[in-house]
């Protein structure tokens, strides 16, 4: 009896991944910006190994990615929800959607913000030597 719900409960949580990778494969076909994010995460991280950054460099870039990723999702979810309760244009519908759109902006400006910051330096050696 007890394997049965052990069976049930793992089923229900490799379900439950299902779903969320079903979300990250919406995103990323159907918003052109979240495909600029996946293309400009993956040259960020091969200039992370070129440069040879350091651990704590490599926490605040994971972290900077890791926010505007999800960052996007949240503002795809937000837009989601808002043309499903209001399919025709409302005012108030496109506030909300120009503050969900806001996030990911304040979140991409602090991405290039903390990019500046760990590669500058960087870019700036190897053009002086």
């Amino acid at each position: 009896m007890q394997k049965k719900r052990i069976s049930k409960y793992l089923k229900k949580r490799l379900l439950s991944f299902k779903y969320a990778f079903n979300g990250i494969a919406y995103v990323i076909k159907t918003q052109a910006n979240m495909q600029i994010h996946f293309f400009l995460t993956i040259i960020v991280i091969i200039a992370g190994f070129y440069f040879k950054i350091s651990t704590v460099e490599w926490l605040f870039l994971l972290l900077t990615i890791a926010l505007v990723l999800v960052s996007e999702t949240i503002n795809t979810a937000i837009e989601e929800i808002v043309n499903f309760i209001s399919p025709e244009y409302n005012k108030k519908a496109g506030i909300i959607k120009d503050l969900s759109a806001a996030f990911v902006l304040l979140a991409a400006i602090f991405a290039v913000i903390v990019g500046i910051l760990i590669f500058l330096p960087k870019i700036l050696f190897i053009i002086k030597n």
